[in-house]
């Protein structure tokens, strides 16, 4: 990966977002694997089943959110997940990834506010992800946090429209700001279902990113864990868009389905 990035010891996955109970087994099952086995090598697990950090920012309905989450990770496999909300305008706690936790799951919502809460605790949150070798799991906002540079919303670029003003996350100009630092790409999700690949195609043309993947909804992109091969695999019903500036300007898209892998960096 390039220079400043700091991918997660156990991997990254990403998702694009999307509740087709058919492929959750797909989208959420290499994460969980990837918790077992730091539980299982830690020796914290003792049998149990891996317990999974699940990170809400809490918008007033944060409990039921979190009862959507735990019904879709515990029909992709055998956890616990434990859910933190943090409310909105407050800050994630590092201290919160207690000495039990085998992942780290952080959930959907408002991106901006996400890309709030977790501003002061980028740096040693991704620090003690590469330390304990912990998987981290980003669910639509979860996952463009992932990002060293973060798309966190928008529709209009010098005022001019690129994407549904239904997709902006309650901001007018396209916004790009810090993210976790995990993958060298920016990311975009709910690509086919709300007109997103846009929005990441005008970011990467005006030279604000030299690589973004735009992500389907269930959909996952999986980078580094076991195969740490600098490339990123694709699983799911949805596709990857990879987008890329274009010589002589404009950007390449090229998209990859199930099965398919593309160069992270």
């Amino acid at each position: 990966m390039s220079s400043g990035t700091k991918s997660s010891g156990g991997g990254v996955f990403l998702i694009g977002g999307g509740w087709e109970e058919t492929v959750v087994d797909v989208v959420h099952g290499p994460f969980l694997r990837a918790a077992r086995a730091v539980s299982e090598a830690s020796g914290s697990g003792s049998g149990s089943a891996p317990r999974v950090l699940c990170v809400i920012v809490d918008e007033g309905d944060g409990a039921e959110q979190f009862a959507r989450y735990d019904a879709a990770l515990r029909k992709a496999g055998d956890c616990t997940p434990v859910p933190l909300l943090v409310p909105i305008g407050e800050r994630f706690e590092v201290g919160a990834v207690t000495e039990d936790v085998a992942g780290v799951f952080v959930c959907g919502g408002l991106t901006p506010a996400y890309q709030e809460a977790f501003a002061e605790a980028s740096g040693p949150l991704s620090a003690l992800l590469l330390e304990r070798g912990l998987p981290y799991a980003g669910f639509s906002a979860g996952a463009a946090m992932a990002a060293r540079d973060a798309v966190v919303g928008g529709w209009l670029v010098d005022g001019v429209a690129v994407c549904p003003p239904d997709t902006a996350e309650d901001l007018e100009e396209i916004e790009v700001r810090p993210g976790l630092g995990l993958v060298p790409f920016g990311v975009e999700n709910h690509a086919a279902q709300w007109g997103t690949l846009g929005r990441l195609a005008a970011v990467v043309a005006g030279g604000r990113l030299a690589h973004g993947v735009a992500i389907d909804e269930n959909t996952l992109v999986e980078v580094g864990g076991e195969a740490g091969d600098g490339r990123a695999r694709v699983a799911g019903r949805g596709q990857a868009h990879s987008v890329r500036p274009a010589p002589g300007g404009g950007v390449l898209v090229r998209s990859y389905g199930d099965g398919e892998s593309f160069p992270v960096a």
